[in-house]
């Protein structure tokens, strides 16, 4: 096999890493990784599989035991490796580790987990962030930093393949576990994702509860080639994040999670430090964009370790036209008042 496994790929990368710390926690990642694969292959025949806890996590949602399961198999994970603190969806407060150490791990340890009993793909997304400093500084400031300053992130996808999808800052990198060999190799070098596309993600039922500018979006979209778009798209929902990445990465489209007038929806329901800002470095590390709607995710400073923000990212064209729905959807120049929901005589 002439594919590099990701041992000698991060070997290659070490004079291009920061320090050979961000490589070593990433080994320890994907170690830690293979783990929950074990566990969700084994299905409600495991024990940590299926279930729901009397728990929620820091965002009130409900926890699995799957959930805890992981989170704790990488926090025992990151403790083996030179992290000083991780800082985990399911926990309100960083857990520190190694003083002496410079990264700080943000993850998501068990992304989608409401498809676990429907055998839907599910995973793991994570975030590596320097960590500097003197001894007696707040473990949660280091998580307070912007997404242009990640050192690494990626995310594991637990489905037919198990896939790691990695970025140390020199492009998006793609790698599958081999059984044979019992790690993983790569697959594609510099992912690049299409910078058209004629696909859309979104979770339509919300219609709603949009705003306008994702009304006449969706709406430009639905209305195919008849309409101001002049072509056909296609909707895909995956309802699992990393899932929905990995198809947008792989052959092009774009992800929608607005915010919407729903009560506690003001800002979408991702979080920036554990979900939007390690998927928009991948994303933009392979050539598409990733915004709030308006600007670059990854330029905004995190105000909170569960800080919520409303996230589009794909194709890069196709995010940049979202942007202009919000700020200048007269002026776009496809459309026309004919096709509109609100035609020329009507408010």
């Amino acid at each position: 096999m002439n594919n590099p496994t990701l041992e000698a790929f991060l070997a290659s990368h070490e004079r291009q890493a920061h320090d050979g710390d961000v490589l070593a926690t990433v080994a320890a990642l994907a170690s830690a990784a293979l783990a929950i694969n074990k566990a969700i292959r084994s299905g409600s025949l495991g024990s940590a599989f299926g279930g729901t806890n009397a728990t929620v996590n820091a965002d009130g949602d409900t926890q699995r035991h799957l959930d805890l399961y992981a989170d704790q198999i990488f926090l025992d994970a990151m403790r083996r490796a030179p992290v000083r603190c991780v800082a985990s969806e399911e926990r309100i407060a960083p857990v520190a580790l190694d003083p002496e150490s410079r990264i700080a791990v943000a993850i998501d340890p068990l992304d989608g987990s409401s498809n676990i009993d429907v055998n839907v793909s599910i995973g793991t997304i994570f975030s590596l962030l320097p960590a500097t400093g003197a001894p007696g500084i707040d473990p949660a400031a280091f998580f307070l930093q912007p997404g242009s300053s990640q050192l690494a992130a990626g995310f594991f996808v637990y489905g037919p393949q198990l896939v790691l999808v990695l970025t140390l800052g020199h492009g998006t990198h793609a790698f599958v576990l081999s059984p044979e060999l019992g790690t993983f190799v790569q697959t594609h070098e510099s992912v690049a994702v299409a910078e058209r596309t004629q696909e859309f993600a979104i979770n339509a039922s919300n219609y709603r509860h949009w705003e306008e500018a994702v009304r006449l979006y969706v709406d430009d979209c639905l209305k195919g080639e008849e309409g101001p778009r002049g072509k056909n798209f296609n909707m895909r929902w995956i309802a699992s994040l990393v899932a929905d990445v990995y198809r947008i990465l792989m052959r092009g489209g774009v992800f929608l999670y607005p915010g919407d007038s729903r009560a506690g929806y003001a800002s979408g329901r991702l979080r920036l430090v554990y979900e939007a800002n390690p998927i928009a470095m991948l994303v933009e590390q392979a050539g598409g964009r990733a915004t709030n709607a308006l600007c670059s995710i990854l330029d905004i400073v995190p105000t909170g370790l569960h800080q919520r923000v409303p996230f589009v990212f794909g194709s890069a064209r196709e995010v940049e036209r979202v942007a202009r729905y919000h700020t200048e959807p007269s002026a776009i120049a496809e459309r026309s008042p004919l096709f509109g929901n609100r035609g020329l005589f009507r408010a």
